[in-house]
C-alpha cells in the first residue's frame, strides 16, 4: 500500500511517501525507483522565449486562412453595370443614355422576353452621332465594343414596325473588365499557389452560376407568357365551343318539334 501524509491538525514540511512496492520473486517484495526530475531551463544567451501553446494561435490563423480567402473571392466585384427589363409599347422607341471614358471596353446583352414575335430592333450610336451597331427585329444579341472617343453613348430599342404587339425587353449593360480577385495577379511572374488557384476556380464557377440563373429567369419568364397566352387562347376556344353547342341544341330541338307539330287546317271554309 501507499503510504500518505494525513494533514489533519499537522503543520511542518510534507514528509514524502516511501516509493510503491511490487511482489518480487520468492516472495519478496521489490521497490521501484522514483522517474528522475526533470532538468532546470537552462537560459541561453541570445535565444527568444518561445511559448508552447504558440502552436494552437498559429493553427488557428491557419484555420482562419481559407475563410479569409473565400471572403475575398465572394466580396470581388464584377464589371460595374445595369441591368433592366422594362416594357415597349407598339409603334415606339426607349432610348438609354451612359457617359463613358476613352478607351473603357463595354457589352450590351438584350432579350424580347414577350410580345409578338420576340424580336426588336437595337442601335447604339456614339457620342458623335455615329451608329457603331445596329440590328433589326432581333430576338436576342450580344454587342462588345471598346470606346473610342468620350463622351454619351446612347442605345436604342425601336418597337416601331409592330402596330400592335407589345414587348418586353431585357438588357444587362456591363463597363469596364473585371477586377482581379487577387492583389497583383496581372503582374505575377509566379505560379498561384493552390489555395489562389482554388478561390480563382470558385470565383469562375460563381459568375458561371450568375449568368445561368439570369438566362433560366428569361427563360421561365418567357415560358410563363407563352403559356398564359396559350391558356387564354384555350379559355376563348372554350366559351366559343360552349355558345355554339348551345345554338346547335336549340336549333336541333326546334327541328325536331317541327316534325311532331300537328297543323290543322283552317278554319275559314266556303259556304254552299
Amino acid at each position: 500500500m501507499l503510504a500518505r501524509r494525513r494533514s489533519e491538525g499537522r503543520t511542518g514540511p510534507a514528509i514524502p511517501a516511501p516509493p510503491p512496492r511490487l511482489p518480487g520473486p520468492g516472495g519478496g517484495e521489490v521497490a521501484l525507483e522514483p522517474p528522475p526530475a526533470e532538468a532546470p531551463p537552462v537560459a541561453v544567451p541570445g535565444a527568444r522565449h518561445v511559448r508552447r501553446g504558440g502552436s494552437g494561435g498559429m493553427r488557428a490563423g491557419m484555420r482562419a486562412l481559407p475563410v479569409l480567402m473565400l471572403v475575398s473571392v465572394l466580396g470581388a466585384l464584377r464589371a460595374g453595370g445595369t441591368e433592366l427589363t422594362f416594357e415597349l409599347p407598339d409603334s415606339d422607341r426607349q432610348c438609354f443614355h451612359q457617359e463613358l471614358e476613352r478607351g473603357l471596353k463595354f457589352t450590351l446583352d438584350y432579350q424580347v422576353i414577350t410580345g409578338g414575335h420576340y424580336d426588336v430592333d437595337c442601335y447604339v450610336e456614339d457620342p458623335n452621332g455615329r451608329t457603331i451597331y445596329k440590328e433589326t427585329k432581333k430576338q436576342y444579341d450580344s454587342f462588345p465594343h471598346r470606346t473610342e472617343v468620350q463622351g454619351v453613348y446612347t442605345f436604342c430599342f425601336s418597337n416601331e414596325f409592330s402596330t400592335f404587339s407589345h414587348k418586353t425587353v431585357y438588357f444587362d449593360f456591363q463597363v469596364g473588365d473585371e477586377p482581379p480577385i487577387l492583389p497583383d495577379m496581372s503582374n505575377r511572374v509566379t505560379a498561384l499557389t493552390q489555395m489562389e488557384s482554388a478561390c480563382v476556380t470558385i470565383h469562375e464557377a460563381l459568375n458561371t452560376v450568375i449568368d445561368s440563373q439570369t438566362h433560366y429567369r428569361l427563360r421561365e419568364a418567357q415560358d410563363r407568357s407563352r403559356a398564359e397566352d396559350l391558356n387564354g387562347r384555350v379559355s376563348y376556344w372554350s366559351v366559343g365551343e360552349t355558345l355554339i353547342l348551345f345554338v346547335v341544341s336549340i336549333g336541333q330541338v326546334l327541328l325536331l318539334k317541327s316534325f311532331f307539330t300537328e297543323k290543322r287546317p283552317g278554319s275559314s271554309s266556303t259556304s254552299t
